[in-house]
């Protein structure tokens, strides 16, 4: 008979050091999860695309729940520590990993959106581009990996044309 697969817990990392917290745990014998998207980057006048934690500041470690394992944990380079609710480390559902894990596409990254899903009506939220963070309705799909949104931008709403991967849904 094989044990029970551990629990997930969530860490709280040192800022931009997600990968390298992923790293350390890792070496000291832990399974690891870090969800990664495609996001936008500009600088300098070009444009690119990087892979970007889903939730920055936050991986995912599934672990026994003693002491011993929490202070390895929270001792790794890069980990801030657990996230806990009083004393005890708050468990992530197994469902919920699984759930993110079958939105990862061939190299790995979530994807944000799935365009076939969206309902016309729907509020999405621009992740990247010059109009990052505005929130606006999902119109209909556009031509090849587009998507067309209703933006309201001063008083008026204007149609835009955008990377279904630049959007995600609003909760």
């Amino acid at each position: 008979m094989t044990p029970p697969p551990a629990p997930w817990y969530a860490v709280y990392t040192q800022a931009r050091m997600e990968s390298w917290a992923r790293s350390n745990l890792w070496e000291r014998g832990f399974e690891v999860y870090l969800p990664l998207y495609r996001k936008q980057r500009r600088h300098a006048r070009k444009t690119d695309w990087v892979s970007a934690p889903l939730f920055p500041r936050y991986l995912f470690v599934a672990a026994d729940p003693q002491p011993r394992q929490s202070r390895a944990i929270n001792t790794a380079p890069g980990v801030v520590g657990l996230v806990a609710f009083g004393e005890r480390p708050g468990v992530i559902s197994d469902r919920v990993i699984q759930a993110i894990r079958a939105r990862e596409d061939a190299a790995g990254h979530v994807r944000l959106v799935d365009r076939d899903s969206l309902v016309p009506g729907e509020q999405v939220r621009l992740q990247s581009g010059a109009m990052a963070d505005h929130i606006g309705l999902f119109e209909r799909r556009g031509d090849g990996e587009r998507v067309v949104i209703l933006l309201n931008l001063l008083g008026r709403e204007v149609r835009v044309k955008v990377p279904a991967s630049a959007i995600a849904r609003v909760l």
